[in-house]
């Protein structure tokens, strides 16, 4: 039995299609997707990754479906300070400058920080200056965001701003964006002290705001952001798929000022 057919049926439950909806749109029969995804009968190597793009499925889980099919992996998968990856490098930090003076970061799949412009690091230096303690393992999104010696404590409304992180972590997971690392790093931030059980169990399929607030305070000084994801546009490589791009905005006059005022204390 093809080992393929369910991971097929997996993404078409996850892409909300019916049988028929998928066979229309990969212009196969019903009955053939039928028979693949109940394993009597074997996909080709060009039929697997037909299917796969109409579902929009992600490199890494491509290569999956190409494996359990006993094919070879299309995609490669390339460290990101690869030579090879140079140009791309340099595109990024392109970007990350110019979102100055407001922050930047790239992370990956595992929601780790791979690189941040000089105002996310002003930015999260001025936050926590003279605090005890340290988050634990490589800077990461969500460990910085729940862990209780992070920057948890100066989010005003970090209820809000938790929610939506754990929605949309659990819906890149749906989409196959993340990896077993990243469920198990979201697993250990629901478990931190003060955050609440109810955020363990929510609905991942449930509507949230397009544009979600976070509002930084330390001392006398508020910051109001909020933040945009992009993704690079035609990319090849399973790491270059599966970075992202979040860029902070601020949202009022006094946040660009004191954005300004951090650069100009701090430098670059």
């Amino acid at each position: 039995m093809s080992e393929v057919g369910p991971l097929l049926k997996h993404w078409r439950g996850a892409r909300r299609l019916s049988q028929l909806a998928l066979a229309s749109e990969a212009a196969v029969s019903v009955r053939h997707l039928c028979f693949l995804e109940t394993g009597r009968a074997n996909p080709s190597r060009a039929m697997v990754l037909k299917l796969a793009e109409v579902l929009d499925v992600p490199f890494r889980d491509r290569n999956t479906l190409l494996l359990k099919a006993g094919f070879a992996p299309e995609y490669p998968e390339s460290e990101l300070d690869a030579p090879s990856l140079a140009a791309v490098r340099d595109a990024l930090d392109t970007i990350l400058a110019q979102q100055e003076p407001f922050p930047a970061l790239v992370m990956d799949r595992s929601w780790d920080i791979r690189r941040t412009n000089g105002a996310a690091r002003r930015f999260f230096a001025f936050l926590q200056e003279g605090e005890a303690g340290a988050v634990p393992g490589p800077a990461n999104v969500l460990r910085r965001m729940f862990h209780p010696d992070g920057v948890r404590r100066h989010v005003a409304n970090w209820p809000e701003v938790a929610e939506a992180l754990v929605r949309r972590a659990r819906r890149e997971a749906v989409g196959g964006v993340t990896d077993e690392r990243a469920q198990q790093i979201l697993e250990e931030v629901l478990h931190y002290p003060g955050v609440p059980a109810s955020l363990r169990s929510l609905d991942a399929a449930a509507p949230v705001l397009p544009i979600v607030p976070i509002r930084y305070v330390r001392g006398d000084r508020r910051f109001d952001y909020f933040s945009t994801v992009t993704t690079l546009g035609t990319p090849q490589d399973v790491t270059l798929q599966e970075l992202r791009i979040e860029c902070f905005f601020p949202m009022d006059d006094g946040t660009r000022a004191h954005a300004r005022r951090l650069a100009e204390a701090t430098g670059p």
